[in-house]
Order: C-alpha cells, then structure tokens, then sequence
C-alpha cells in the first residue's frame, strides 16, 4: 500500500505522526510531510492506516496497489 497526502487539507494538528512517526512527519509550520516515498513497509501498514483514519481533515488517504 501507499498513502498521500494532500498539504492544502493539512491544518498541522500532526494526528499522524503520532499515531505513525515512521511514515508521516511535521514541517516546521507542523504541516504533514510523508517520511517514505512509495510502498509502506509491512511494518507499518496498520498504523499508517489508523493515521489516516485520524486525520480531522482527511488530508490523508491510503493507495492500494
């Protein structure tokens, strides 16, 4: 799977890093920056989902490949 994320939707709440630090980031605005480029390790898949699940502002959205 991938995930994307849309910048102009992001308000910087930063839901995603928290609930997935390996895949999402913050700018320094506290804006989403997205940590891997392409496929998500299999690791990470279940929290890179809940991230987006917890996004107030559905910024985010899984990709299935």
């Amino acid at each position: 799977m991938r995930v994307t994320a849309d910048r102009s939707m992001c308000v910087g709440h930063a839901q995603c890093s928290v609930v997935c630090p390996t895949v999402f980031g913050n700018d320094e605005r506290g804006y989403v920056v997205l940590l891997v480029e392409g496929q998500v390790p299999a690791e990470d898949e279940h929290d890179a989902r809940e991230a987006v699940e917890s996004c107030p502002e559905q910024a985010l959205a899984v990709v299935a490949d």
